[in-house]
């Protein structure tokens, strides 16, 4: 039987099954989808390929999927470091982007976000930001997936005035991408202490009339929650509760401030967290208390945030982070093993964000995002357990080839859709024009 690509691998993780390593087998793909996946002597006799590829000391993995992002926050990267969530978004972020967030600078810091994205690995990202349609507009022609945030806030900006417009416009932006194999849609109330409630109940019903999923930052430092003490009299999370928010259909993002009673009536739910270790640990937001939320049966995806936070878009060491981070808060050594972690940044991603029976995992019939990394260098050696391996010893800089949807985007190690030097050139021209106003940024 002809068969679009064959990939030979050392070993094939699935993720669905868990713990399962499939070692010496290859994955056919046909019109982007994965076709077959079965011992590489059977896959040899049984197709022939237009392409053929032979990657002998290779892990094949699902593609990382990064369940939050702002992506072309990556033109702010490094901005304004070592400071609290609150002073960082107030006196730096956010006179920042009144003077600079346009569409050029969507289009130019997306797809700065994506290339450096998918040369790690990342096929898939959930976005949050001004602009979406331009976000998608970059990922798409880039072959990359993504779920473009329907951004909503009580403030006016470049992109909307007010609640009303922000709606609208993103409902237009959601009916943009309707027919797009590549690109779903989020509404992204940004936080419960910047959207009031009547928006946010307008969300709720639209998000239900559109069956897509609701992307929110939730209970990410001690400051909101004292603030939604004072403001609301209650806490934010239970004021998304009493406005309906918390389904199944919403991915919570951060919940480091979290009490027992609070996991146990999210986890009765369905609703997903989205877990961000560094940028939290990098902002001193607290630790997301990621071991008793697994237990507690909830869903729990990574995300590396903006790379103006963070401050880079890399889904291995978020992996390798949120493990150890785990460890650490629990006491457990057992808690978030390599296989959990894995299963974080991919098929848990996919599940968060309603995608899963697209992607997130290497199965028969899922479209063919996958991974290859290299794990016979020398910082690989030697190897008993390569899941671990992909967690705890290798990095971002070990993978050299991507596909998405069957499309090749990263052979060896070089994107095949993207211009990477104009986009060397473009974050140069962004980081002179800004360095020039820049006293620390204090923007008037």
């Amino acid at each position: 039987m002809n068969v679009e690509t064959l990939i030979h691998a050392r070993w094939v993780i699935p993720v669905a099954p868990d713990n399962r390593v499939l070692e010496g087998y290859s994955i056919a793909i046909q019109h982007g989808r994965i076709h077959d996946i079965l011992p590489t002597e059977q896959a040899r006799e049984k197709y022939q390929a237009e392409i053929e590829h032979e990657l002998g000391s290779h892990a094949l993995i699902p593609g990382l999927i990064n369940a939050h992002t702002h992506a072309s926050m990556s033109l702010l990267r490094g901005l304004a470091d070592d400071l609290p969530l609150m002073t960082w978004l107030n006196d730096h972020i956010w006179p920042a982007e009144g003077r600079w967030v346009n569409e050029e600078f969507i289009a130019d810091g997306t797809r700065l976000a994506v290339a450096e994205m998918l040369r790690g690995g990342t096929t898939c990202f959930n976005d949050m930001y001004f602009f979406p349609d331009i976000t998608g507009l970059v990922s798409s022609a880039a072959g990359m997936r993504a779920v473009i945030g329907l951004i909503l806030i009580d403030f006016p900006s470049a992109w909307a005035n007010d609640a009303d417009e922000y709606l609208h416009r993103g409902i237009e932006v959601h009916d943009q991408f309707r027919n797009n194999g590549l690109i779903t849609s989020a509404f992204a109330p940004h936080a419960p202490y910047s959207v009031s409630n009547a928006p946010l109940e307008r969300v709720r019903t639209l998000a239900d009339e559109l069956d897509i999923p609701i992307h929110m930052h939730v209970h990410e430092t001690a400051e909101e929650i004292a603030q939604g003490l004072e403001n609301f009299g209650t806490h934010p999370l239970d004021r998304l509760h009493d406005l309906g928010l918390v389904s199944p259909s919403l991915a919570a993002v951060h919940m480091t401030q979290l009490e027992e009673d609070e996991i146990a009536r999210f986890a009765e739910t369905g609703a997903s967290v989205v877990h961000c270790p560094e940028s939290n640990l990098k902002l001193a937001s607290g630790f997301c208390p990621v071991g008793r939320l697994i237990d507690a049966g909830i869903n729990v995806a990574i995300g590396t945030d903006g790379a103006a936070s963070n401050n880079d878009l890399d889904m291995f060491s978020e992996m390798r982070t949120a493990a150890l981070l785990a460890k650490g808060v629990s006491g457990d050594a057992s808690a978030v093993p390599a296989a959990t972690a894995l299963r974080m940044a991919t098929l848990n991603g996919a599940i968060a964000l309603g995608i899963a029976d697209e992607t997130g995992s290497l199965e028969t019939g899922k479209a063919a995002d996958i991974t290859a990394v290299d794990l016979g260098t020398l910082e690989t050696q030697p190897l008993y357990h390569p899941v671990s391996h992909l967690v705890y010893a290798t990095g971002r800089d070990k993978v050299t080839d991507v596909w998405v949807a069957g499309r090749q985007v990263v052979n060896h190690g070089v994107l095949t859709t993207l211009d990477q030097n104009e986009i060397l050139s473009h974050a140069a021209e962004w980081n002179r024009k800004i360095a020039e106003i820049d006293e620390l940024l204090e923007f008037t």
